[in-house]
């Protein structure tokens, strides 16, 4: 107990250093109380994330304070975040003298649980914890930094939860720490997922980074050199650090672009961080921006000004891309002591800082955000897909008509700009101009673009709009008149069906709507009423599939098709395989859409129609599949390794044309003693493109054949792919 006493009054010193602005002898008695209060309360003796109770609640408080950057009331809240209402110490809190701190604590209790975590429905929750902006957006800061705890301590939770965690973090998490300007945890949540998801890929970047830091750190140096001897002699007083980007960011530049580790150019940055007040902060940074683009040359199209016109989420900085004599691109960040911090703590220094230019953006994302979350359904399982987005992207600056400059995410249409105007707008838009031209609805907008909208009372939301619009805003609206439109016609097309089947002397009733729905293979009447209006399902032809129906009535059975794709099915007692232990006798097929092989990390999922789907972890949909519906996602393992089996996947080559690429593929494939499918290539150009099909017999024999392939001449990149 003495030892815990210690490490509790260690870690309290550490969060009274993590708090932002001085800290008054108020605010030590104020912690002190606050602490004494979670001694009594968190027994000792239970455990949460591998650590007694009071040290973990004490860890979130110096997380909230340190890394998230709230005020005292937010950390204390955060510390006595797991008591109870109904605990004698509750009472407590009202001697704290500041009656936020129980509300923001009743916040955090209706959004998560922060012990005894559950961990199904997070879809369902993070919808609700992005509601809760509405009451207090320190709730959410403060579940972000109990979710930051949670990932860096991934490998203390029982193996069955880490890869759902991993998946909820990636997939809901890092955005939000993305769009609330929190850049460091958004990254690190990202790197800390992708080693548990994709841990090859994660690994061998890792690796590669540590091969490269003496040559980096070299040309660090000498880039900085000459930027550090020009300050230095006008007086200027800032401060020059350097960054390496994230293992994820490089994994996904590797990606996105088609290349290896060795053509990611901005593998680091260098940040100039200026002291200057704020009436000077502007013109400063212009004036070291001109320095560093003297001394070297920019790149013009990796300019961004995010000074004059700032993020959404406060954020402000320049950034230019430079190349050094050597050839090398380095990217320069310039911003001022206040742009550093709201950079590095988001939405708190945002606020300690509001007053000053920019405070507008952030507060007009937040309407949005609960204007779309308040009119979504519960049930939409869309939620996720719809929400990602938005909290994900850049932005481009655009003006209206009058001058206004709108921020949309990049991307965005005209016909985004219309609903961002106003959803009548939006509704009733046929056109536009961008520049003085005229333009499509789906025209996508470019930073600086001068945008108008011309409207029409006869127009009204389509089905394709839907394809045209990346806003969450114009997405709901569009769905919204879409389904008032369909149930407005599906009242017409009951009604012409009732009539019809009156004058036909056929009984109208739920057999008969059943039938129909068989015969067209429906999913509800509604569905079959709007088909009947628009004009999908000929009455006369309806009429005779019921009297057929009447005739032969083992007809009125539901219809089944043939899948499009021949699956396998596979017993749950292979000796491959192994779906949760706690279940026997389960068939499965492995699913279409990643086609896992032997030694892939994998996952059950139970589907309503097709019985369990073996799922890669770094499957296309995982991430959907387990935030979505983690009570359906079932822990599976391979076990023995059957040698006579294969698994099928697919690679694709890409390279340039040279003689005999071909033959030399195709002796690999003979070597490594694979069953090949199908194998296409064309040449275009003097560019190869190429995919291969093959059955394999396990992850180590399918990477080999990848690596070997990746040294033909000519052959630039090997990578399998999914589905």
């Amino acid at each position: 107990m003495a030892d815990l006493s210690a490490q509790l009054r260690s870690r309290q010193s550490l969060v009274l250093k993590g708090l932002p602005g001085p800290v008054t002898e108020a605010d030590r008695k104020a912690l002190n109380l606050a602490a004494d209060i979670a001694r009594v309360s968190y027994p000792a003796d239970q455990k949460y994330l591998g650590e007694p109770l009071p040290l973990y609640y004490m860890e979130l408080a110096r997380v909230t304070a340190a890394e998230i950057g709230l005020s005292l009331p937010a950390v204390m809240s955060a510390l006595l975040s797991g008591m109870q209402e109904e605990s004698a110490e509750w009472q407590r809190i009202d001697s704290l003298n500041d009656p936020s701190v129980a509300e923001v604590i009743k916040g955090l209790k209706r959004v998560t649980a922060l012990k005894g975590r559950d961990f199904t429905g997070q879809a369902e929750n993070f919808r609700k914890l992005l509601l809760s902006l509405a009451d207090d957006g320190r709730v959410i800061l403060i579940a972000l930094a109990e979710r930051l705890l949670l990932i860096r301590r991934l490998d203390r939770l029982p193996e069955k939860q880490r890869l759902p965690v991993a998946s909820e973090t990636y997939f809901l998490f890092a955005p939000l720490a993305h769009r609330l300007g929190y850049y460091n945890i958004k990254s690190e949540m990202e790197d800390l997922a992708m080693k548990l998801m994709e841990p090859a890929e994660y690994n061998d970047i890792e690796t590669r980074l540590k091969q490269t830091t003496t040559s980096r750190n070299r040309l660090i140096r000498e880039f900085s050199a000459p930027v550090i001897e020009k300050l230095d002699s006008m007086t200027i007083k800032y401060e020059l650090k350097s960054r390496t980007k994230s293992i994820h960011s490089i994994w996904q530049k590797m990606k996105k672009q088609g290349v290896g580790f060795e053509e990611v150019f901005d593998i680091f940055a260098i940040r100039i961080i200026i002291d200057a007040d704020a009436a000077h902060e502007k013109a400063s940074c212009w004036q070291v921006y001109s320095v560093v683009t003297d001394l070297y040359q920019p790149n013009p199209s990796r300019m961004r000004d995010w000074i004059s016109v700032p993020k959404t989420n406060g954020y402000e900085s320049l950034h230019t891309t430079v190349v050094t004599p050597a050839g090398k691109w380095v990217e320069v960040q310039i911003r001022t002591r206040r742009m550093d911090e709201i950079a590095e703590r988001g939405l708190a220094a945002h606020f300690r800082y509001k007053g000053l230019k920019g405070e507008g953006g952030l507060d007009a994302w937040m309407s949005q955000m609960r204007e779309v979350l308040g009119s979504a359904e519960k049930e939409d399982t869309d939620f996720i897909g719809e929400i990602r987005p938005g909290l994900y992207s850049d932005e481009v600056f655009v003006f209206t008509p009058k001058g206004e400059v709108r921020q949309l995410p990049a991307g965005a249409t005209l016909l985004d700009f219309a609903f961002d105007i106003h959803t009548e707008v939006g509704s009733k838009c046929v056109g536009g101009k961008v520049n003085g031209r005229n333009v499509q609805l789906k025209q996508k907008l470019q930073n600086g673009d001068h945008v108008s909208v011309i409207t029409s009372v006869k127009q009204s939301p389509k089905r394709d709009w839907l394809s045209y619009v990346i806003t969450n805003k114009a997405r709901s609206r569009i769905r919204q008149a879409l389904n008032e439109e369909k149930v407005r016609l599906a009242a017409e097309g009951k009604e012409i069906l009732t009539r019809r089947l009156k004058n036909w002397k056929i009984p109208y009733g739920d057999a008969t709507v059943m039938k129909l729905l068989n015969e067209y293979e429906l999913k509800t009447s509604q569905d079959l009423y709007f088909s009947i209006a628009i004009g999908d399902i000929d009455l006369l032809e309806a009429k005779k599939a019921l009297l057929r129906q009447e005739a032969y009535p083992d007809e009125t059975a539901p219809k089944t098709t043939a899948p499009q794709q021949y699956e396998e099915p596979v017993s749950g007692g292979s000796d491959y395989l192994v779906i949760d232990e706690r279940v026997e006798g389960l068939d499965y097929k492995l699913s279409k859409c990643c086609n896992p092989v032997f030694g892939d990390r994998i996952f059950g999922f139970v589907t309503v129609l097709e019985g369990i789907k073996i799922h890669r972890a770094s499957c296309p949909n995982a991430d959907f599949l387990i935030s979505s519906f983690p009570y359906r996602v079932l822990r599976a393992r391979w076990t023995r390794l059957d040698a006579s089996r294969g698994f099928l996947t697919s690679v694709r080559l890409t390279g340039v044309e040279n003689l005999g690429i071909v033959t030399r593929i195709s002796e690999i494939l003979a070597e490594f003693k694979v069953s090949v499918k199908n194998f296409t290539y064309k040449m275009d150009n003097g560019m190869f493109e190429g995919r291969i099909e093959l059955l394999v017999p396990n992850v180590n024999v399918l990477y080999g054949l990848i690596k070997n392939i990746q040294s033909v001449k000519g052959i630039t990149r090997v990578i399998r792919v999914d589905g």
